[in-house]
């Protein structure tokens, strides 16, 4: 099985604001609010969802396929993730458009405030499944993008008969009724976090159980309190958060998960197992500034994961030949 990642490239702006958000807040003129908020540094990094879904795959030893819209700004990125392990062949250039740019501003107690400017990502309708060459064989995870390209392409994948894992994220405010209907009764998997999941319920007109029923597995995160896994609508396990050494920035790291469990899902793991690797994935990423800043190699990884969890020696499979 290979996994083929749609979703965002993007560069990140990342700030950090000395206080905290809640403080300067008035929710009796939420109606009229106007904030601007000084912050003490910026820093630039590359970023995207499928871009940093794909970093986190590269480091775990994986070759995923990224499949999405950059600008002409992406050169050096592509090196970057090239060198990490990731196949960026089917990135597609939009002349004249610079990539997209997420700007994200952190509290004190890692609350964010974010913007997101779309750049070449708008363009993500240019890509089409039918072009890939893919089988049933693949796995497609269609993550947060241009939100016409989203639909496209979870109804290409129905089409040509290729699973795939419908992550709309923060496009779910984006998408209607229709589209998110057709993407999410037609998925081989869901992830979602818990606020996520109850907008789809809502804005789907379907109940937890209509959505989980028909699904090979869902994840729903549940931020500091970890993420319950599902396999064909029955709860498999909840799975706590990995202890991190310390806590830098929490951007990206949902991103990082999700490549720890399909690290994990790729080798037939049990779908808890996934879970408890996305958990550490997850931590890596919350160690370090940035989305794309941490690295490690396998077998620390393995040894690591030991520490907290218990997986009676099936990750040695993953660190045989290391």
């Amino acid at each position: 099985m290979s996994i083929i990642l749609t979703g965002s490239i993007a560069f990140d702006y990342l700030m950090r604001f000395p206080g905290h958000f809640k403080d300067h807040i008035l929710p009796e003129h939420l109606d009229s609010i106007s904030l601007s908020f000084l912050v003490d540094d910026m820093v630039r990094r590359p970023g995207g969802v499928a871009a940093n879904i794909a970093y986190s795959l590269g480091l775990l030893g994986e070759r995923p396929r990224l499949v999405a819209t950059a600008g002409v700004d992406f050169e050096e990125y592509r090196k970057n993730l090239e060198a990490a392990g990731v196949d960026a062949s089917g990135v597609k250039i939009i002349e004249e458009k610079f990539t997209a740019s997420f700007f994200v501003n952190t509290d004190l107690s890692n609350a964010q405030i974010a913007s997101f400017y779309a750049g070449a990502m708008a363009d993500a309708g240019q890509i089409s499944m039918k072009e890939l060459d893919l089988s049933s064989d693949d796995l497609v995870m269609i993550s947060p993008n241009s939100p016409d390209a989203m639909i496209d392409y979870a109804l290409e994948c129905q089409e040509i008969g290729v699973p795939y894992i419908f992550d709309p994220s923060q496009q779910i405010v984006r998408l209607d009724q229709a589209g998110l209907t057709d993407g999410i009764t037609g998925a081989y998997a869901l992830f979602a976090n818990m606020y996520e999941f109850e907008l789809l319920q809502k804005h789907c007109h379907l109940s937890a159980e209509e959505i989980l029923r028909d699904l090979e597995f869902a994840v729903i995160t549940l931020g500091k309190d970890g993420s319950r896994v599902y396999q064909h609508g029955e709860l498999q396990g909840v799975v706590p958060i990995f202890p991190p050494k310390r806590i830098v920035d929490p951007t990206g790291v949902g991103d990082a998960f999700r490549a720890g469990f399909l690290k994990g899902y790729l080798n037939d793991l049990d779908i808890v197992l996934c879970a408890q690797m996305g958990s550490l994935a997850a931590t890596y990423c919350l160690e370090e500034k940035g989305t794309q800043t941490h690295s490690y190699k396998m077998k620390d990884f393995v040894t690591r994961f030991r520490t907290e969890f218990n997986d009676d020696g099936a990750l040695d499979v993953l660190i045989e030949g290391a």
